[in-house]
């Protein structure tokens, strides 16, 4: 049983820029789905899938930019853990290191990046950050 769904999301991404594997299958939820898409959006993966296996369950397939020639590891990092919840106001939304990274954020608009949450003007529970 899997206690951070989110926390392994980022896991096995980080894991298989590691060991230079290009494509990474995770169960599926509508939260992995959302940051799959920003992911996707902001480049730091190349592609992602949902995919449905003979029994009807839904993964999420990801396709990692060019692990084979590039040396690049993002940095995945989960902020609110399940044990401590971290909130933010719109105005308390930062740049994520000189604005080179994204913080992710759980909203009422939905899951959306610091500067599209900073720009709605919502504020929400910081999910992770990439670097």
């Amino acid at each position: 049983m899997i206690i951070d769904p989110i926390g392994d999301l980022l896991t096995r991404i980080r894991n298989a820029y590691l060991a230079r594997i290009e494509e990474v299958k995770v169960p599926y939820s509508k939260i992995k789905s959302d940051i799959a898409k920003i992911l996707k959006k902001n480049k730091y993966i190349a592609d992602f899938e949902v995919v449905t296996d003979d029994n009807n369950k839904k993964s999420i397939m990801l396709t990692l930019n060019n692990v084979r020639t590039t040396k690049y590891v993002p940095t995945l990092k989960r902020i609110s853990k399940p044990g401590q919840r971290i909130y933010v106001w719109s105005k308390d939304i930062k740049k994520s290191r000189n604005g080179q990274g994204i913080y992710i954020l759980s909203t009422p608009k939905g899951v959306v990046t610091g500067y599209e949450a900073r720009s709605l003007n919502v504020g929400g529970e910081v999910l992770c950050e990439v670097y």
